[in-house]
């Protein structure tokens, strides 16, 4: 079935579709229900924003309700602390778990970082566990010296409080304007409010989605289902972002949550991995961050069993599904990208390895050139092949083929005669209706593929970010 998404804030409009169908998944010989959805509701519980379009990758699992407050232990919460400038949208989030939760974290590769992410990497480094996430919007608490890192601990030890639990299990996240510390304050006053506020509901796990967004148009929330050495399992999250967006890691927030009981060490590995293939593979603007990170919990209360094995099929399993969640959440990122009219999804195939061809498909994603054309409706090849070229990443450019959608390009290094009306016509479609530019490109026989996403880029994405702060 299809139908149509009005966005109330920038009229984008976008289609809703769900497909199932019957496949053999993976080298574990599965046979599973295929099941795709893009987006399944218009409102958050809020009300504030909509909820953005989770475009999942087809795979053994199922979209559910709820974000993530869906796996079992997990609680949220969201609410207005008084930290953004204006208005009065929901700008302080809570993630919470009942048990000690294995705790991963990915994190900027700006040496400018945010106190949090200081903050965070300190206690990941001698604690394989965390029992909560706190998130304010309103001031990213970046380029704030000893006084910031101090607030970051100060805000975790008070909620730490409130939970009964030990300071270093709670895990802090910002996101705002540089140079700003928290609304200490503000935050402090809040926090009894909030705590009381946790609900391991769907509105819950809406409301937290919504109080970490900034620029955001719309809201990222997304929960699957899946099964695990046949037992069922559930992996939830959120995510904010929309400016500042690229790879190293892609400038964005996000909380994920799982009931999969596993090892730490692993846990680690696979989040490391799913952040590569998902949140370091998606740009808007060329800007990374000084804000950038993913915590992710297992609370291992679904009764499935331990993955301590990253060779073992219950491994593959909880991979993929990892995988799926944070590539929905990423490819909502740069669909909501500011200023933009649709998401661009770039897929590389024949390279030498999945580096290369993610590495290849970042370049083109990246290109501004490219962008800028697809915004301008021109389907202007040679912008692709250039960023191809200058990836980085050798190949013979006699491979070279290149398609826009189902048009072929250029073929064998050389173009092909295509008609520009009808690209231009596709360019345009996708443009109107905020859906997806596709764009293929292969370099050779190998076996690397891989993928990444950005959006076009437009008048208003300058207009946004020119009067970022005023």
């Amino acid at each position: 079935m299809a139908f149509a998404l009005n966005h109330p804030v920038s009229n984008r409009v976008t289609e809703i579709r769900r497909s199932e169908s019957w496949s053999l998944y993976g080298s574990c010989g599965r046979l599973a229900r295929v099941s795709t959805v893009i987006c399944s509701k218009t409102d958050t519980a809020s009300g504030y924003i909509p909820a953005a379009p989770i475009l999942l990758p087809d795979g053994p699992w199922k979209q559910i309700p709820g974000g993530v407050t869906a796996p079992k232990g997990f609680k949220a919460a969201g609410m207005y602390g008084g930290l953004r400038a204006k208005g009065q949208k929901p700008d302080l989030a809570l993630v919470t778990c009942d048990v000690d939760a294995v705790a991963a974290g990915t994190f900027t590769t700006n040496i400018v970082a945010a106190a949090p992410v200081v903050y965070c990497r300190h206690v990941l480094e001698s604690s394989t566990s965390a029992r909560a996430v706190l998130v304010n919007a309103g001031q990213a608490n970046a380029a704030t010296g000893d006084a910031g890192y101090q607030d970051a601990v100060e805000c975790a030890s008070a909620v730490a409080e409130l939970l009964q639990v030990r300071p270093e299990a709670v895990l802090i996240q910002s996101t705002g304007v540089i140079g700003h510390r928290i609304k200490k304050g503000a935050l402090l006053n809040s926090l009894p409010v909030l705590v009381s506020s946790l609900s391991s509901t769907v509105e819950g796990a809406d409301s937290a989605a919504v109080a970490i967004t900034t620029t955001d148009l719309v809201s990222k929330s997304v929960a699957v289902e899946t099964e695990v050495a046949g037992m069922p399992i559930r992996i939830g999250g959120m995510a904010k972002g929309s400016g500042m967006i690229h790879p190293n890691m892609a400038t964005m927030l996000g909380v994920v949550t799982t009931d999969a009981l596993v090892t730490s060490n692993i846990w680690r590995e696979m989040v490391q991995m799913s952040v590569n293939r998902s949140f370091n593979q998606i740009t808007v603007d060329g800007d990374t961050s000084t804000n950038d990170s993913v915590i992710a919990l297992a609370s291992g209360m679904s009764g499935s069993a331990k993955v301590s094995s990253l060779n073992s099929c219950e491994a593959f399993e909880l991979q993929a599904c990892l995988d799926a969640v944070m590539q929905g959440l990423a490819k909502s990122i740069a669909w909501d990208g500011e200023g933009a009219t649709c998401l661009i999804e770039v897929s590389v195939t024949g390279a030498s390895n999945e580096a290369e061809a993610a590495k290849i498909a970042r370049s083109v994603a990246s290109s501004s050139l490219a962008k800028a054309a697809v915004y301008g409706r021109d389907p202007n090849w040679g912008r692709i092949a250039c960023a191809v070229g200058y990836a980085g990443v050798y190949f013979n450019p006699n491979d070279l083929r290149i398609s826009l959608g189902d048009i072929p390009l250029m073929n064998n290094g050389q173009p092909l005669p295509f008609d520009r009306a009808m690209a231009s016509n596709y360019l345009r479609l996708a443009g109107e209706t905020h859906g997806t530019v596709e764009i293929h490109v292969s370099v050779g026989t190998g076996q690397g593929n891989g993928k990444a996403w950005g959006c076009d880029l437009s008048y208003d994405y300058v207009k946004i970010n020119a009067e970022y702060t005023t």
